[in-house]
């Protein structure tokens, strides 16, 4: 019986880790802005901007110009817009409309954001900043854009095709740039790790919130029994 019942437990267990999830990282994100406005992590964002820009490896920087590239204006729009028509026309319209939600969402949030924050960007005194930008620094937009409108474009690839080698290299080049972002803002000097990481976290919440949006759309108004 013991045998049994412990498997059980530690299901429930990791039940109840993942539906407490969302209230960690929103913690968590609270946390970091607390320190961010504070200016505590300036010492340690300093410190990992200039180990990464250390790489001096001409191919590393080009990679990290053509991952930011497809995240600036107007690039981002006529990505942004293929995408969703392609999704539309191959006759998914619940997700792209969701895909287009996912584009349009964090970017609302993170220019919110990013006003009630107002954490100027580094300077090019401090770190190397390939092309100095006007906005607000905290959080970085690029990577929650990323994270939410190309992490639901993973969620569709594993959701809706069935295993394949298109399916695995659709699923490796959305991953890629997610995880290469995040290092592609701060070596351009245009963030520092707390506003990446900071984007990180709230993406996340933004994201699980519009996979759930779609499964209950898809449900309502799609799936008729």
């Amino acid at each position: 019986m013991h045998s049994v019942d412990t498997p059980v437990k530690a299901f429930q267990i990791w039940i109840i880790l993942l539906q407490l999830m969302p209230i960690l990282v929103l913690a968590v994100f609270a946390i970091l802005i607390v320190l961010v406005k504070t200016g505590l992590p300036f010492e340690i964002d300093l410190q990992v901007t200039k180990a990464i820009q250390l790489i001096n490896i001409p191919a590393f920087a080009l990679l990290m110009r053509v991952v930011s590239w497809p995240g600036f204006s107007p690039q981002v729009l006529i990505i942004t817009g293929l995408v969703v028509f392609l999704i539309y026309v191959l006759g998914f319209q619940w997700e792209a409309t969701m895909a287009l939600i996912s584009a349009a969402c964090p970017t609302a949030i993170n220019f919110a954001v990013k006003i009630l924050i107002q954490r100027p960007r580094p300077l090019p005194n401090l770190v190397n900043v390939f092309k100095k930008l006007s906005s607000y620094s905290f959080p970085s937009g690029h990577v929650m854009f990323y994270l939410c409108f190309f992490g639901f474009l993973v969620f569709l690839d594993l959701y809706l095709l069935k295993p394949s080698i298109k399916r695995c290299l659709i699923l490796v080049f959305f991953v890629s740039l997610i995880a290469m972002i995040g290092i592609s803002r701060i070596y351009m000097g245009q963030h520092w790790a707390s506003d990446v990481l900071g984007a990180y976290l709230l993406g996340s919440l933004i994201l699980a919130a519009i996979i759930k949006i779609y499964f209950w759309g898809k449900k309502r108004y799609f799936i008729h029994k």
